[in-house]
């Protein structure tokens, strides 16, 4: 043995993961940034998705700015898109600002949207 360490195998079943992650991304599109007409999703603000055994999703995500006028209120509206997918108990949204998101991190769809290509 190498000494390496398997993560443990998920008591959701694969195939109900893949639907899950898949409503999650459908579910954070109907979010849209107030200050600029493209979903939270396709802008990149999502960073990481985590569903653990308790069907309890840890979304980490960012803002366009920090001085973002919509801080407070963000990170709730991303929790109850989560929580409208079937078999989500719980959700959390956490803001973080590293790294500092950049247009960059934009999908081509949403730069396409934006005029940016």
């Amino acid at each position: 043995m190498d000494g390496a360490v398997s993560p443990s195998p998920s008591a959701i079943p694969q195939a109900e993961l893949d639907r899950i992650t898949d409503e999650l991304i459908a579910a954070f599109k109907t979010v849209y940034d107030p200050e600029i007409p493209v979903d939270i999703y396709e802008l990149g603000l999502i960073y990481k998705v985590d569903i653990n055994d308790d069907r309890h999703v840890d979304i980490e995500m960012t803002l366009t700015a920090p001085g973002c006028p919509v801080a407070g209120e963000m990170p709730g509206w991303v929790e109850e898109a989560a929580l409208k997918v079937d078999g989500v108990k719980s959700a959390k949204a956490s803001i973080v600002f590293d790294p500092p998101w950049s247009p960059a991190k934009m999908s081509d769809e949403a730069k396409l949207e934006l005029n940016m290509l």
